[in-house]
C-alpha cells in the first residue's frame, strides 16, 4: 500500500507525455491516490481522455482565465460527493514575444496582464473555489522555475510572473495554515515539455545545466513526481511556505550563463 492511499487529487496542467504533470500523476497514481484530472481547452480533450482513462479518473473542463469556468468544476465535484486531500497547480503561459529577447520589449502591458492572470493569479483563483471541498490537512503544490529567482536569459516575463506565484505560495500558506492546509511551491530544473520549445536557445539551457549542475545532469519528470508525492503526503506534514528545488542542484552553484550574438551559451563559475 503507497503513502498515498486513500487521497483523492486534483491534477491540472497535463499537455502531453512530456507534461511534469503527467510525471505527478503517474508517481501520486504509483502511491494508491486517485486522480482528477482537468483539460483547459477543446483541443486537448481527446488527449486527456486516453491520460484520463490510462488512471481511471474522471475528466473535467478547466479554463482558468474564466471565474465561472473553475468554479463550475468544484461545484460539479461537490454534488459529486468528492473530497480533495490535494491539488496540483501546474498552469503557466505567456504570450511568446513576452519570452523573446529582450526583456523590455516582450514585457508589455497586454503582455503582463496574460502571464500574471495565467501563470501566477490562477493558484489563488483556483485555490479559493477548491477549498470547500478540500479536507483538513489538505495540500496544494504549484510548479516554478529558478527563472523567479534569478535572471535567466530568454524567460522575461515569466520570470516575473513565477516571481508572483512563489510570492502566493507563501501568502497562501500563511493565510490557510489555521485552516491546516498546505502550499508549496517546487522549483523545477528544465523539462523538455511543449511549453519550453517556446524558450529560445531552450535546449542550449539544459546542456549548460548538464554541465555545471553537482549531479551533472537534468532533472527528470519522474523525480519532479516523486517530490510533489511527498509534498502531498502526510510525510510533509510540517513543510508549507517553502519553494523546493527539484534540479540536480544547479540553483545552488554560483554559475552565470550568457548568450552571444549567435545564440551560443556561456558560463562563468
Amino acid at each position: 500500500m503507497g503513502f498515498l492511499a486513500g487521497k483523492t487529487l486534483l491534477i491540472t496542467g497535463i499537455a502531453s507525455e512530456r507534461s511534469i504533470a503527467l510525471g505527478v500523476a503517474r508517481a501520486c497514481a504509483k502511491e494508491g491516490a486517485k486522480l482528477v484530472l482537468t483539460y483547459a481547452s477543446d483541443r486537448l480533450k481527446e488527449r486527456l481522455e486516453a491520460f484520463a482513462k490510462s488512471f481511471d479518473a474522471p475528466l473535467l473542463k478547466m479554463d482558468v482565465a474564466d471565474d465561472a469556468s473553475i468554479k463550475a468544476v468544484f461545484e460539479s465535484l461537490a454534488t459529486s460527493g468528492v473530497r480533495l486531500d490535494g491539488l496540483l497547480h501546474a498552469i503557466a503561459f505567456a504570450p511568446r514575444d513576452a519570452i523573446a529577447g529582450n526583456f523590455l520589449d516582450g514585457f508589455t502591458r497586454e503582455n503582463a496582464k496574460v502571464a500574471f492572470d495565467i501563470s501566477a493569479y490562477s493558484l489563488s483563483a483556483v485555490t479559493r473555489e477548491a477549498l470547500p471541498v478540500m479536507k483538513e490537512k489538505a495540500s496544494i503544490v504549484t510548479l516554478s522555475y529558478l527563472g523567479a529567482e534569478k535572471f535567466v536569459p530568454r524567460y522575461n516575463t515569466m520570470g516575473v510572473a513565477k516571481a508572483a506565484l512563489e510570492a502566493s505560495v507563501r501568502y497562501l500558506a500563511g493565510s490557510l495554515g489555521a485552516q491546516g492546509v498546505r502550499v508549496n511551491a517546487i522549483s523545477a530544473g528544465p523539462v523538455k515539455t511543449l511549453s519550453s520549445a517556446a524558450i529560445e536557445n531552450f535546449s542550449k539551457m539544459m546542456h549548460f545545466t548538464e554541465s555545471v549542475a553537482p549531479l551533472r545532469r537534468c532533472v527528470t519528470t519522474e523525480e519532479i513526481g516523486n517530490l510533489a508525492a511527498f509534498l502531498f503526503s502526510d510525510l510533509s506534514s510540517a513543510v508549507t511556505g517553502e519553494v523546493i528545488h527539484a534540479d540536480a542542484g544547479f540553483s545552488t552553484v554560483g554559475a552565470q550563463m550568457t548568450f552571444d550574438e549567435e545564440g551560443e551559451s556561456h558560463g562563468n563559475l
